[in-house]
């Protein structure tokens, strides 16, 4: 059976086969936990009233620290939290918040998105799946009527209008002849709650769901790595997946294939996997297995951190470690690059929470990240000679980076902080012996950041393979033409700010304007265009060549940004909250949208031009006639400074003025950093 989709009702689990049809199997699926009592006997009472109501029987409870005597209830979690309080939080309690249909298919040896004989870690993903893609207006935040709709199914477009009541009785028949298995749909999430709404009010089907039923994604603002994020309510249908390709991270960044793999692995429906973060779906992945172990998942955590005294805290919480670079241009410049070092430092320094008392056990994390591991370094591999690899790679990545902060999350139900401490301490000592090794062969060493390192001369592949001989860590490796790291507003070298031209003729870029999400398109293609022009240049002289060609796109732009569409001025902000107490451009976006009756949460994007960035008036985007010219012209110079200040630098080595890189500290024109003096750390996944 290839499960499509899976949920939990009443009292059973639900699953849904893909083809036409969609074959539908129920299973009994009855809520219970497992509790451990410390001293029962002190709890004999609520025992006995316990058995008066429900089915307790004895049972014993495998935990990764070992088995526990117990008792399973067949209840709810709403009774596993009145035991709770009732016993002043001293009860151990297991299993309470699984899902019932991930613990039958991890009780079974199943998974979805694959047939009986496809492997669950296999890097291929394939499948004959039927999809239809729909499309709405391009602002589901405008009021009024529901506006016409473009389907397309079986090769051939449809546009569905003629009023509400026409649109959605022709969309449900269309959907009802074509059954589907997959609906992309952009902003489906925004749209989906109108069409049923309006749908229920007009006493019709969608024809969206198999069944005719939607279940309800509650709509939920959340803190991750640094910033608030927002993941948007949803209508999700009975039997089909529907993929808001807008809204859905996993998609923009995996496709389809990406969405399936995801289901395969963390045992979730695609549907949940493509509006999921990737830290939801390795706890998922991580309960699936231990499940399919037959060990217990904590309700609440117990064991988050240690008692440790303050000299403790400050040898071992040090976050990662950084070589701070010169700033200026550099010719041969050599990348090496540790594969999902932190996940790696899991399994081969066999780092778990079981592990930091028995280090002679073999721990649960190592044992259910290396098959992740493995797929990964084949998917890195594979989509270097075939792209179709890329999506899959992508949501192995963040699967595996988010798997290392969730060690750190205290709600996490096989994290403890103190790995997450070991880890940056492996990390940190990975980072410096590879700097070691790199000097002894005469490299010299100009960046490093966490997990990479970027140095001058000598063999490459002779430094890789002595690197993994005596880490043990699986690496890769880049040549660069040329790279440039830039600087900082201090004049010293930024961490996380540089492009080059790789050998095989491509651009690599990190933090320049191109690459962040909030920068207007006008500015975003004026840099791109002006990058396309670089990376035809190979050597330093060439690039010093090219001040002319880069001058008169520069100068095009600026000239010609006055008249530009209102639109290409967009800018892309995230809301971190609702209530800002400066005058800024994200309080004047979250005026905006409440006069539009926009329902905002913190976390959501908001997308608007500056009309007046003096007082930091804002329109929308769709509204906005105008645009404050200055305030954009002083992007665009921001975004000229990034590019011709590698032409500055190539100009100077040409001519031989270039200054040597000043020697700070740390090795060669690399600033070690770390510790108490600058903390990289990655904030848990929710």
């Amino acid at each position: 059976m290839w499960i499509l989709d899976s949920c939990a009702r009443g009292g059973q689990a639900e699953f849904w086969e893909r083809g036409r049809g969609g074959r539908h199997v129920t299973l009994p699926a009855l809520s219970s936990f497992l509790l451990h009592l410390p001293d029962p006997h002190s709890f004999r009472d609520m025992l006995e009233g316990l058995e008066s109501r429900y089915w307790v029987e004895e049972s014993t409870i495998r935990t990764i620290y070992g088995p526990l005597d117990g008792y399973r209830v067949w209840a709810g979690k709403d009774v596993a939290a009145r035991i709770e309080e009732q016993t002043r939080y001293a009860a151990q309690v297991y299993d309470a918040d699984v899902r019932p249909d991930l613990r039958l298919l991890a009780e079974k040896g199943r998974f979805p998105c694959s047939g009986d004989d496809e492997p669950r870690f296999s890097v291929g993903v394939s499948h004959d799946l039927s999809v239809v893609e729909v499309s709405a207006g391009k602002n589901p935040f405008l009021r009024g009527p529901l506006p016409a709709l473009e389907v397309e199914a079986d090769g051939r477009r449809v546009k569905l209008d003629g009023g509400e009541r026409v649109v959605l009785s022709d969309l449900s028949e269309l959907l009802s002849s074509c059954d589907p298995d997959v609906i992309l749909f952009p902003h489906a999430d925004l749209w989906v709650p109108r069409m049923a709404a309006r749908a229920r009010e007009l006493g019709i089907e969608t024809g969206l769901s198999r069944s005719g039923r939607f279940r309800r994604l509650s709509r939920k603002s959340y803190w991750s790595y640094g910033r608030t994020e927002f993941r948007a309510g949803a209508l999700i249908p009975d039997g089909r997946l529907l993929i808001d390709t807008c809204g859905s991270f996993h998609y923009r960044e995996s496709g389809l294939s990406g969405i399936l793999l995801g289901a395969r692995l963390s045992c979730l429906p695609p549907n949940l996997v493509s509006r999921f973060s990737s830290g939801s779906l390795i706890s998922s992945y991580e309960v699936y297995e231990a499940k399919r172990r037959g060990i217990a998942v904590p309700w609440r955590k117990a064991d988050a951190e240690g008692v440790r005294c303050l000299p403790a805290l400050r040898s071992v919480d040090r976050g990662g470690m950084i070589f701070q670079p010169a700033p200026g241009i550099h010719a041969s410049v050599h990348e090496i690059d540790f594969t999902s070092l932190y996940p790696s430092l899991i399994v081969r320094d066999n780092l778990s929470p079981e592990t930091l008392v028995h280090p002679e056990k073999r721990g649960f994390l190592p044992e259910v990240l290396e098959p992740l591991l493995a797929m990964r370094r084949r998917t890195k591999e594979m989509k270097a000679s075939d792209p179709r690899y890329a999506g899959l790679d992508a949501l192995l990545k963040w699967m595996l980076v988010t798997c290392f902060g969730y060690t750190g999350y205290r709600n996490a139900k096989f994290g403890r902080i103190e790995v997450h401490e070991a880890i940056t301490g492996s990390a940190r000592e990975v980072l410096i012996r590879t700097r070691d090794i790199a000097e002894e062969m005469g490299f010299g060493v100009l960046h490093g950041i966490v997990d990479c390192l970027w140095v001058e001369g000598g063999d490459i592949r002779a430094l890789r393979e002595r690197v993994e001989r005596e880490t043990g860590l699986h690496a890769v490796t880049d040549t660069y033409d040329w790279i440039v790291f830039l600087p900082m507003a201090d004049s010293s070298g930024a961490y996380n700010r540089y492009y080059g031209r790789l050998q095989d003729g491509s651009m690599k870029s990190r933090g320049v304007a191109a690459r962040k999400g909030d920068t207007p398109a006008y500015i975003r293609d004026v840099q791109q265009r002006m990058l396309q022009v670089l990376v035809q240049a190979e050597t330093l002289s060439e690039v010093a060549g090219l001040r002319d060609q880069l001058q008169a796109l520069h100068r095009d732009a600026r000239d010609a940004l006055p008249s530009a569409d209102p639109s290409s001025m967009a800018v892309s902000r995230r809301i971190g909250t609702l209530d800002y107490r400066r005058a800024c451009a994200e309080a004047s976006a979250v005026e905006a949208c409440r006069a539009e009756g926009v329902d905002l949460s913190p976390g959501m994007e908001v997308r608007f031009v500056v009309t007046d960035a003096r007082t930091w008036t804002v329109e929308l985007d769709w509204k906005a006639a105008r645009f404050d010219a200055g305030y954009y012209r002083g992007l665009l110079e921001k975004a000229w400074e990034e590019v011709v200040f590698a032409v500055e630098q190539a100009e100077r080595q040409v001519r031989g003025t270039a200054r040597p890189p000043e020697v700070r500290g740390g090795s060669g024109a690399a600033k070690a950093i770390s510790g108490d003096e600058q903390e990289t750390p990655l904030p848990p996944a929710p």
